[in-house]
Formats: structure tokens, C-alpha cells, sequence
């Protein structure tokens, strides 16, 4: 193990978090690889999951201005045994996909401020370790994916050469957010699998709305890192477009807005759902509008933020399909 290395200035991780502290101190550094002291990131993955399942799991429509009546309650049953399995399946997965990024952003990680407390820099954990750490939690996503359809399976493992290569391309090209949207995202693509055996246009603007709003939560929680980042050469839409980041920021949360509002004409639903659209450009206008690029604080603030767009969108699909 390397010389362990003083906390930094400024960091994410929350060692205080309770997830943490249920473990014994030898376990903790596993939980911090696998981000369980920092919960938005699970959001943010499971949210295009729930919102594929909310539009696409068959539930009655409303009739004669009635809502959700008893006939309802077979079809939401499956919605949330569905959604639970989702919400386990992405635990696992965030983690095995932030492990891997951890042990191939290590020697980057020890020179950035806000990462050099990680596990590996830190020598709190070996890469023998956190090689089968990430088995460990991949076993769990698969034994979950298994359960599903053959159709269902094959989109799942699609999605594992991009979780692969994610860690390496800020090395080689200044949008590696749009690698991380293919992705965090592809939860639109499998929830509608499972739901529908499928993949509807409604699944692909859902997707493509979910990468353009990768780009304008990344964006922002890479501005935390512009200034380490130039000096140790790692490559990324904030400082791609530091000029004008603002300007980039309003045209990828725009097209997050068009690609969400596309899913919902393609699927057909209430206008209830529009409303609760509505409330989601309005949280990505006050985003891009209040952002401090050069206040690493701020932008943290802006990025865990996103959390209240994925309950937004997903109330205004339940709303849309139920009242």
C-alpha cells in the first residue's frame, strides 16, 4: 500500500455518511469505492430506470374523468416490484461501475484535489481488493438482470462496453460526459426491455433527453475540477467550453427538455404529464442561471440538485398515465 494521504480542502466524500458508519472501519473504504457515502450518483442512474418503467409497464387508462381505481393495483404492483428490483440492481451496478473507475483513475485521482482521499490514492485499499470488490457487486446486478427476459439481457449487457471505456475517455476527448449519458442512461433502454420486451421511440427520446441532461449535471460537477484537471491533462466538457459555459449549458438542458417532451407525445400521455415537464425546465433554468463555474462548492450544490428533476419527471409520468 502507498503512504496514506491527508484529506483534501475540498472533497465529495461524506465520511460521516450513515452508510458508512454501520460498517466496521476495515470495511469502509469498500463503501466509499462503491459511493455509498455519495447517494446522488445512485439517483441519477436510477432515475432513467424508473421513469422507462413508469411510461411502459401497461397500466389501464383512466375512463370517464375516474383515476386510479382497484382495477389499477395489479399493474402498479408490477410496476413497484419492478422498480425495487431496479433500485437494487443500480446500487450494485453504480458501484461496480465506480470501483472500476477508481482503479483506472487512480494515479489521476492522487493528483486531484478533490479525489486524492479516495481509497487507492489514499492506500486504504489495494487493487487486488478493489478488483474483486467490483466482481462482487457486478454478481449481484447480474443475478438481477437473469431474471429478466432473453431480449431484456442482451440490452443489459449491451451496455457493459460502454461502463468499460467511460473511465478512459477523458483522457482522449473533451465530452466524455456524453459517454458517461450512453451510460447512466441506458436504464431507459432496459426498463422499457423488461416492460415491453421492446424498445419504443418513447424509450430512445427518453434516452437521448437523458444524455442531454447528463451533460448539464456533469458539466457542472466537472467544474469542481477545471483548474487540477488542466494540470493533469484530464479532458472534459467543462473545460471544453469554459469560455462560455453557460451558453452550452442552456443548449444541452434544452434539448433535455425536447428529448423528455418527445417521449411523452410518442407514448401518449396525459397532459398532466406537461406540468411536471414544465417544473423540470424550470429547476434546469435556475441550474444553469445560479451556477458559479469557479466555486466548487456551488457547483456540488447545483449537481446533487438533480435529484429533484428525476422526482419531478417521474410525478408528472405517474400523473400523466394515472389521472
Amino acid at each position: 500500500m502507498t503512504k496514506a494521504i491527508p484529506a483534501a480542502t475540498h472533497t465529495d466524500i461524506d465520511r460521516a455518511h450513515w452508510t458508512l458508519r454501520l460498517l466496521p472501519a476495515s470495511l469502509r473504504p469498500y463503501g466509499r469505492l462503491a459511493r455509498w457515502d455519495r447517494p446522488i450518483g445512485i439517483w441519477l442512474l436510477l432515475f432513467p430506470c424508473w421513469w422507462a418503467l413508469a411510461l411502459s409497464v401497461p397500466i389501464p387508462a383512466p375512463q370517464d374523468g375516474v383515476g386510479l381505481t382497484a382495477r389499477h393495483l395489479p399493474a402498479l404492483g408490477t410496476l413497484a416490484w419492478l422498480m425495487v428490483l431496479f433500485a437494487i440492481g443500480t446500487v450494485a451496478m453504480r458501484g461496480a461501475g465506480c470501483t472500476w473507475n477508481d482503479i483506472l483513475d487512480r494515479d489521476f485521482d492522487a493528483r486531484v484535489e478533490r479525489t486524492r482521499s479516495r481509497p487507492l490514492p489514499a492506500g486504504e485499499a489495494t487493487v487486488r481488493q478493489a478488483l474483486v470488490w467490483a466482481a462482487l457487486q457486478a454478481a449481484v446486478g447480474a443475478v438481477i438482470l437473469l431474471s429478466f427476459s432473453w431480449f431484456a439481457i442482451a440490452v443489459g449487457l449491451a451496455s457493459l462496453a460502454i461502463v468499460a471505456i467511460y473511465p478512459l475517455m477523458k483522457r482522449i476527448t473533451s465530452w466524455p460526459q456524453v459517454v458517461l449519458g450512453f451510460a447512466f442512461n441506458w436504464g431507459a433502454l432496459l426498463g422499457w426491455a423488461v416492460a415491453q420486451d421492446a424498445i419504443g421511440w418513447g424509450a430512445v427520446a427518453l434516452y437521448l433527453g437523458g444524455i442531454a441532461w447528463t451533460l448539464v449535471y456533469d458539466t457542472i460537477y466537472a467544474m469542481q475540477d477545471q483548474r487540477d484537471d488542466a494540470i493533469v491533462g484530464v479532458r472534459s466538457t467543462a473545460r471544453r467550453f469554459q469560455a462560455h459555459p453557460r451558453t452550452w449549458l442552456t443548449i444541452f438542458a434544452v434539448l433535455t427538455v425536447v428529448g423528455f417532451g418527445l417521449a411523452g407525445w410518442f407514448t401518449s400521455i396525459g397532459p398532466l404529464y406537461y406540468v411536471g415537464l414544465a417544473l423540470v425546465a424550470a429547476h434546469l433554468t435556475w441550474q444553469v442561471a445560479t451556477v458559479k463555474p469557479h466555486a466548487p462548492a456551488d457547483c456540488l450544490h447545483k449537481f446533487r440538485a438533480n435529484r429533484g428533476i428525476g422526482w419531478l419527471l417521474l410525478a408528472g409520468i405517474l400523473a400523466g398515465r394515472l389521472i
